[in-house]
């Protein structure tokens, strides 16, 4: 499964797996959203773009995140495709998705913003990324 969920105390842990760096920012951006609703009910009709710079890939995460979350709680949008790329210390996402229907999706809880619990980004010795945190849920 490239992205899970794993627990923390009252909170949820979001970690997303990939081939790449991007591909982990990006099912850790899919797993953000499965904590709140189904994402196969999430048609992607609309995109938003984030850009964010950090020479720290942990730090950078976390404001992938927060940026999504952000977008998120203004647009009042879920997202269920994500697009990550890289340009030295920069990262430019494009999240599609649509606004929220509370009878479509359903809900279940608010996220208000990742934490520095258990942030972690790196590549396994068999060259898998991976990218998580714990969300405050």
């Amino acid at each position: 499964m490239p992205w899970e969920h794993f627990s923390h105390q009252a909170d949820m842990g979001i970690r997303g797996r990939g081939a790449s760096k991007e591909e982990a920012f990006e099912q850790a951006a899919m797993a953000l959203t499965a904590v709140i609703t189904d994402p196969n009910k999430v048609e992607q009709r609309a995109s938003i773009t984030v850009q964010r710079d950090d020479a720290d890939d942990e730090l950078l995460f976390a404001d992938w995140i927060n940026a999504l979350v952000y977008e998120m709680a203004t647009r009042k949008m879920l997202f269920s495709r994500f697009r990550v790329v890289f340009a030295g210390p920069s990262l430019t996402g494009e999240a599609w998705g649509e606004p929220v229907d509370i009878a479509k999706h359903q809900p279940a809880v608010e996220v208000k913003g990742a934490t520095y619990t258990a942030l972690q980004v790196r590549c396994e010795s068999g060259g898998e990324w991976i990218a998580q945190c714990v969300v405050d849920v």
